[in-house]
C-alpha cells in the first residue's frame, strides 16, 4: 500500500456487477484451498447470488474497496444472517482484499468502514479450516469492539464455522 493512501468503501452500482463478478472469481480461487468449489464448464466459479445485490437493495449491500484510486477488493453484506434467527442482524456475507493489499491495514480499514455504515448488531462467519481468515477477523473485530471476542461454533451446511457477533458502532475510535 502506498504511504498515506486512503482506503474507501464505495457502494457498487449495478454497472459495476462485472467488476465484482471478476473479483469474486479471484476470491473463490483463494477459497478453493479450504472449500470444495468446482469450476463450471465455462472455466469460471460463478456466484449465483450476485444479481440479488441489486434486485434486493433493502437487504443486500455490495461494496468495492479501493486503496487510493486502485481497486483493492470488495465486501458483500446482508441484513439477516444464515446463522441467526434475528432478521435485523447485519452479516458480512463475503469479504475479499487482493493479495497486494493484505497485511497493511486495507482490510481492517474497509471492515471498520462497513460496520460503521450500518449501526446495530453484526455477525462475521469464518470457516473453521480457514486459519488465516480466523486470525484476521479475531484481530480486526477485537480492535473494533475494544476487546477480544470468543466466536461461537456453529454448524452450517454440514461445516463448522466460527461466528463472531458484536455491536456497531462501539465506543472506540476507528483508526
Amino acid at each position: 500500500m502506498e504511504a498515506g493512501a486512503q482506503v474507501t468503501l464505495e457502494v457498487a452500482g449495478a454497472h459495476e456487477m462485472p467488476v465484482l463478478s471478476n473479483l469474486l472469481e479471484l476470491y473463490q480461487h483463494d477459497l478453493s484451498d479450504c472449500f470444495e468449489v468446482d469450476l463450471r464448464p465455462d472455466g469460471r466459479f460463478g456466484y449465483e447470488l450476485l444479481p440479488l445485490y441489486w434486485s434486493e437493495p433493502e437487504r443486500r449491500f455490495p461494496f468495492i474497496i479501493r486503496c487510493g484510486s486502485q481497486l483493492a477488493g470488495f465486501a458483500l453484506a446482508t441484513l439477516g444472517s444464515p446463522v441467526s434467527d434475528d432478521p435485523n442482524i447485519h452479516d458480512v456475507a463475503e469479504f475479499f482484499v487482493l493479495r497486494r493489499y493484505r497485511r497493511c491495514g486495507v482490510g481492517r480499514r474497509a471492515a471498520h468502514l462497513l460496520w460503521n455504515r450500518y449501526p446495530g448488531q453484526w455477525s462475521v462467519r469464518v470457516f473453521e479450516k480457514h486459519a488465516a481468515a480466523l486470525r484476521f477477523w479475531e484481530e480486526v473485530i477485537g480492535e473494533y469492539a475494544g476487546s477480544a471476542l470468543q466466536p461461537q461454533r456453529v454448524e452450517y451446511k454440514r461445516k463448522q464455522w466460527n461466528v463472531f457477533s458484536f455491536p456497531s458502532p462501539p465506543a472506540v475510535t476507528v483508526r
